[in-house]
């Protein structure tokens, strides 16, 4: 015992140096600098119908790559917001339609850091009838476009299976 007690001892004074290692360290590894961040901006979307408008639909880029959308209850003076982060603030775009036979005053506002970069009104007259010649009436598009599509705005003619595919079942 007395020699574990002396070893102590001698370790405690320094008369005695733990091991080392015959080589010395290494170089330490390079410092890698990562990229900073990209710089996010934020991104408000306001959207209002002054009118009968049921059944609106508010759709917005969400972020860089993804649409989102809202059917918010839009009465008259009721403003629908939502706020988004996007890298790139000429990607910030919404569009809003109403169904109809419905008319209204659409108006739209996007604010990118607190900074008004798009705005539009746009009055959406009722209709008796669905307008078969423009596909987007009824819809106000505002800032950048979000390439939503639209069936039958592609040029092409519906094919046969297609319209046996939307016929209802009997």
């Amino acid at each position: 015992m007395w020699a574990v007690g002396a070893a102590a001892v001698m370790l405690a004074s320094g008369s005695v140096s733990p091991m080392t290692t015959a080589a010395a360290d290494p170089e330490p590894p390079p410092v890698v600098e990562t990229p900073a961040p990209p710089v996010q901006h934020n991104v408000l979307y306001r959207a209002r119908a002054d009118g009968t408008s049921r059944g609106a639909v508010v759709a917005y880029k969400q972020d860089d790559q993804n649409v989102n959308s809202a059917q918010p209850t839009m009465l008259p003076g009721q403003t629908f917001e939502v706020n988004t982060v996007l890298t790139d603030p000429k990607l910030a775009g919404m569009q809003i339609s109403i169904q109809w036979p419905y008319g209204s005053n659409l108006h739209c506002e996007i604010l990118v850091d607190d900074q008004i970069v798009a705005q539009a009104d746009q009055f959406i007259a009722p209709r008796f009838f669905r307008v078969k010649d423009d596909p987007l009436y009824g819809t106000l598009q505002c800032g950048a476009p979000l390439d939503i599509p639209v069936p039958g705005t592609d040029g092409s003619a519906p094919t046969a299976e297609a319209v046996q595919a939307e016929a209802p079942a009997t």
